[in-house]
């Protein structure tokens, strides 16, 4: 089956504006009747960080806005804006060169893939890691399901919380359960890209992944 290739386009990936994100989350909740205490209990994430989140103050890392959309039964293309969009027919999606909805946290680029399917079992991404450091990071990253990270560019080295450490070179890839913490460290010259994608613990459809 051939897929058709849209028409060439010129524009830079969009970008989300983290104060948008948050103005959705924060519509999701009210129209969900949740309080910020009891969207924190749902979701595992801190009261704290969910009303500087629905505020615009920071940007979320992967396993925040994936737990919030789940606790409100979001979809990415909620998350993100884009629910008036027709879904891909067929469940086929085609991504162009540069075109993948790009939201950044202070140490990740989250290049979003396939933005235009519901219902996804997998979260495909493209990812630039631009931390150096552990100590940049509060706590290691934790999320239900696993991980699977193909290097295109640059030096990665992973950081799991028990000790373990994967240093890549582009080509190399690794796959791994999510709930183990882990934070990404670009240790080249430059920030690192890499196709990152997730699943969900269960492989069930739940309108996220």
């Amino acid at each position: 089956m051939r897929v058709p290739r849209p028409s060439p386009v010129s524009d830079p990936a969009p970008a989300i504006d983290r104060a948008d994100v948050g103005a959705r989350l924060r519509r999701r909740r009210q129209a969900n009747g949740l309080t910020l205490k009891e969207l924190s209990e749902r979701s595992g994430v801190t009261l704290s960080m969910i009303s500087k989140a629905e505020r615009g103050e920071v940007a979320l890392t992967y396993d925040k806005f994936a737990a919030l959309a789940r606790a409100l039964g979001m979809d990415f293309r909620d998350l993100f804006g884009q629910a008036d969009e027709t879904s891909a027919a067929g469940g086929v999606s085609f991504t162009p060169a540069g075109q993948h909805v790009l939201y950044r946290s202070g140490n990740y680029g989250y290049g979003m893939l396939a933005t235009d399917l519901t219902g996804k079992r997998m979260v495909p991404m493209r990812a630039t890691i631009s931390a150096r450091r552990v100590e940049d990071f509060a706590d290691y990253i934790r999320h239900p399901g696993e991980e699977f990270v193909y290097l295109l560019t640059g030096e990665l080295r992973i950081c799991f919380e028990d000790g373990r450490e994967a240093v890549m070179q582009p080509g190399d890839s690794l796959y791994f359960h999510s709930s183990t913490g882990h934070i990404y460290l670009s240790v080249g010259a430059g920030d690192a890209e890499a196709i990152i994608v997730c699943t969900d613990e269960t492989g069930e459809k739940k309108g996220l992944v």
